[in-house]
């Protein structure tokens, strides 16, 4: 299946740790990968459907300063849908005045949710119709962008009715908060003082964060499969969606 990577902070916060070890395992998810990262309220946003190991784009993000409080990217290992650029994640669309940018890990079966207008999807792939049903709900059930508590409580009444067609990990961010459901599999980190030291699980990296950030530093990270084997990953439970804001899950 398909690999996530999300990071929610507290301040601007430099990804290039975690993604060289994530980039790795695109050697087993050949189908396309990208990377969409909130810089204010504007968002870059960086696609293609070659491997994140022989793509120039994947070469450009690894060279590329990013710095930002809210990052999503994805591997894709094809399930539905040819491969190519407009199938591939993260997926964006603009609701309440906001991007709002989407990736998922699974495979949904007989998934054909009525769209209307509004939301629809550009390629052929279940998880792309996925988003679009999602958007549209949120905007029927929202008149205005609610707060990050309350669209994971609406998410929670939405999630199911998907999750039925099968597996449906995903991660969504607006620029303000990020959401996480977890159907099979799905894991977080959080990293706060006191830092530490930290060595990637797919590269042989090392990193002391105590040497990079502030004590009033916060970053979450949620990934598929823990990217170190020296942190406290904490595993998600089937069914779980969590909200991330200012690097802290909430309550």
């Amino acid at each position: 299946m398909c690999q996530l990577l999300g990071l929610n902070a507290n301040t601007p916060t430099d990804l290039m740790f975690s993604f060289s070890g994530f980039s790795r395992r695109a050697e087993e998810h050949k189908d396309g990968f990208g990377i969409a990262f909130f810089e204010g309220r504007g968002l870059r946003h960086f696609v293609d459907h070659q491997s994140a190991t022989q793509s120039p784009i994947a070469d450009l993000v690894r060279r590329y300063p990013i710095r930002s409080e809210h990052i999503i990217a994805h591997i894709r290992k094809a399930t539905q849908g040819q491969v190519a650029l407009h199938n591939t994640h993260p997926f964006v669309r603009e609701l309440w005045g906001r991007y709002w940018a989407f990736a998922h890990n699974g495979n949904l079966v007989d998934y054909a949710p009525k769209l209307h207008a509004s939301f629809r999807p550009v390629g052929d792939t279940d998880s792309e119709r996925a988003f679009c049903w999602l958007m549209q709900e949120l905007a029927k059930n929202h008149a205005r962008l609610p707060d990050a508590a309350e669209l994971r409580q609406t998410l929670a009444e939405l999630v199911p009715q998907i999750a039925r067609h099968g597996t449906f990990n995903f991660l969504l961010s607006n620029g303000d908060a990020l959401w996480a459901h977890c159907s099979t599999k799905l894991h977080y980190v959080l990293r706060q003082h006191p830092f530490a030291a930290a060595t990637l699980q797919d590269d042989d990296l090392t990193v002391n964060f105590a040497d990079h950030t502030t004590p009033t530093d916060r970053v979450a990270v949620v990934v598929t499969e823990p990217l170190t084997h020296d942190e406290a990953w904490v595993a998600m439970t089937t069914g779980e969606i969590k909200a991330f804001r200012l690097g802290l899950p909430l309550a």
